[in-house]
């Protein structure tokens, strides 16, 4: 199985897109396969994603940071915990290093549903996993646990008897208030069973612990929330909110590249570098 299939719609932009793809307003999935250097995006996702590199240079590195975040930790998961089936949260497009790409590696035989509501992403996913049936992708909405849960074909993937890797990358994110993504959180994790894990990553606000963070935090939220429409920055105490009562491992909620880097990794210590964070807890 390929990387990638021939889907780069975006070359032509619109032509031969399917109806229900507006390429008038900018996808949170398509800016971010544009700071991830992917062509699966159309001029309005690279117009909002010059305008962030204009006042967060390094936002390219964070969105790479945050992709070698997801490799080591579903790595992790399935070669030191032995979780074998996932499932991946607002998945995005796919790029290099797919969540099932990287548990197949450990075994071939792990099981990944992706779940997001972006037509674009349906449609990419099922090109890219044509020939594999571990592995499969489903359109529904983040909002709605309860007919994630009751997804037929996710249920044909998932047995909730042996524990699950429910991965929440860049999702809560993009979550208002408003919508309570506390609750969200809490019934996403509420039926896995025991011995499950959460990975997730989350734009950070490290207030007092980092006060030049905390400044760009609140820049890049006002840019967010007028052109892409989402996007929180939320502190210490309401991300642990979403980890509830799963324990946490070490080294905690940390800078994406401070969680378990690998030798040589890095990835400069600017003010952007605290805006971002990650961590996996466990279900007792």
């Amino acid at each position: 199985m390929s990387d990638r299939e021939d889907w780069n719609w975006a070359k032509s932009d619109d032509a031969g897109l399917p109806p229900e793809i507006d390429t008038s307003k900018p996808s949170i999935a398509r800016v971010y396969d544009f700071f991830l250097g992917g062509k699966d995006n159309f001029a309005v996702d690279r117009q909002i994603g010059e305008m962030t590199l204009s006042i967060v240079p390094d936002a390219k590195e964070a969105g790479q940071a945050n992709r070698r975040f997801l490799r080591r930790a579903v790595h992790y998961l399935a070669a030191e915990e032995g979780i074998r089936q996932f499932i991946d949260l607002g998945s995005g497009l796919p790029t290099q290093g797919n969540v099932h790409q990287i548990a197949q590696e450990v075994d071939p035989a792990a099981r990944v549903v992706y779940v997001d509501n972006d037509p674009i992403v349906l449609a990419h996913g099922r090109a890219l996993l044509a020939t594999n049936d571990t592995t499969t992708v489903i359109q529904a909405d983040v909002r709605e646990p309860e007919a994630i849960y009751a997804n037929a074909t996710l249920q044909r993937f998932i047995d909730f008897s042996e524990p699950v890797g429910l991965l929440m990358f860049s999702i809560l994110h993009h979550l208002n208030d408003d919508e309570d993504p506390w609750s969200i959180a809490a019934r996403l994790r509420d039926p896995l069973p025991s011995g499950s894990f959460l990975a997730m990553s989350n734009f950070f606000d490290a207030q007092d612990e980092h006060p030049e963070s905390h400044k760009q935090a609140e820049v890049m939220e006002k840019v967010f929330n007028e052109h892409l429409g989402t996007g929180r920055w939320r502190t210490r105490e309401e991300l642990m909110g979403f980890i509830g009562d799963f324990e946490l491992l070490e080294p905690g909620l940390v800078p994406l590249a401070d969680w378990r880097a690998e030798p040589g990794e890095s990835w400069e210590r600017s003010a952007t570098y605290y805006t971002f964070s990650g961590a996996v807890a466990r279900k007792p």
